[in-house]
C-alpha cells in the first residue's frame, strides 16, 4: 500500500521491555509465517538481549529488526550504552531515537535526539526519531510548538540525513493510557511535519503515529493523508493484533 508520494506504509512493533526467549520465540516465529508484506513493511525493536533471536528467526524473512536506543557515540568508555555498529552486527536495520520514554524517564535533549539519529545513520541504520507532546503542552496549545522546537535539530541535519530516516509521531498522553489521538487530531500534527518536510525538500519522509495504535482504530488513522503507519506498542507483542494493524 502506498500513500501520495509514493510513501509505503509502515508499521513497527516496540516491544518496550517485555519478553522472554520462548514468548518471543512464538510471536516472532508467527510474524515470519505470516508474510505481512503483502499488506505493507514491518519491522520489530525487540530489547538488546532478544536481538540475537530476532536475528535467527527473521533473517530471510519480510520482517525487518532493530532496536529501541542507540548511542550517540560508535564506540568508547560508555558503560551500559550500545553502538550502531554493534546493532549493525545482530542484522539491525532500524534504531528508535527520543522515544518519549526516554525523553522523559531518561532526560534524553533534542539534542541527543538529534545526536543519536546521526549516530544511526553514521552506522547505516534507518533511525526512527520520536516526538510529540504531553498533555499539559496539548492543553495549553503548545502542540505544534513542542513538535517544531524537537525536530529543529533533526531538521537542522539537512535533506540527506532526513532522506534516510522516518519520524514518528507520538502524543505522550496516548502512549500506554489506552488513550489515542482522534484521527483529525493526528493529521493536524502530521501535516504539520510534511509541510515542515516538503520546504527541505523532503516530502517523502514517512511519518508514522504512535499512541494506543489498535487494530480497531489502525484503518481511520491509515485513512488520514500524511500518517504513513504506525509505531505499536502493547498490541505488538499479539502477533494477531499487530497483524492485523498492518493489514488495515
Amino acid at each position: 500500500m502506498t500513500t501520495v508520494e509514493n510513501r509505503a506504509r509502515l508499521v513497527l512493533g516496540n516491544w518496550k521491555m517485555h519478553g522472554n526467549l520462548a514468548e518471543n520465540a512464538a510471536l516472532l516465529e508467527a510474524l515470519r509465517a505470516a508474510d505481512p508484506a503483502s499488506h505493507c513493511e514491518i519491522g520489530v525493536c525487540v530489547p538488546f538481549p532478544y536481538l540475537a533471536q530476532a536475528a535467527s528467526v527473521l533473517t530471510g524473512s519480510a520482517v525487518s529488526w532493530g532496536a529501541q536506543d542507540i548511542s550517540a557515540h560508535a564506540k568508547g568508555a560508555y558503560t551500559g550504552e550500545v553502538s550502531g555498529p554493534m546493532l549493525k552486527d545482530f542484522g539491525c536495520r532500524l534504531a528508535l531515537a527520543g522515544h518519549s520514554e526516554r525523553r522523559t524517564l531518561h532526560g534524553e535533549t533534542d539534542q541527543v535526539v538529534a545526536d543519536k539519529a546521526r549516530a544511526a545513520l553514521d552506522a547505516g541504520l534507518t533511525p526512527v526519531v520520536c516526538v510529540g507532546e504531553s498533555l499539559a503542552d496539548r492543553e495549553g496549545g503548545n502542540t505544534l510548538g513542542v513538535i517544531e522546537r524537537q525536530l529543529e535539530p533533526i531538521l537542522a541535519l539537512g535533506v540527506d540525513a532526513l532522506s534516510r530516516m522516518v519520524l514518528a509521531y507520538e502524543p505522550v498522553w496516548a502512549i500506554g493510557t489506552g488513550l489515542s489521538a482522534t484521527p483529525e487530531q493526528a493529521q493536524e500534527v502530521h501535516g504539520a511535519i510534511r509541510i515542515a518536510l516538503r520546504g527541505l525538500g523532503a516530502g517523502q519522509v514517512r511519518v508514522l503515529y504512535g499512541g494506543s495504535v489498535k487494530a480497531a482504530n489502525a484503518a481511520t488513522l491509515f485513512a488520514m493523508p500524511d500518517i504513513d503507519g504506525a509505531l505499536v506498542g502493547g498490541a505488538s507483542l499479539v502477533a494477531e493484533e499487530f497483524l492485523r494493524i498492518a493489514a488495515a
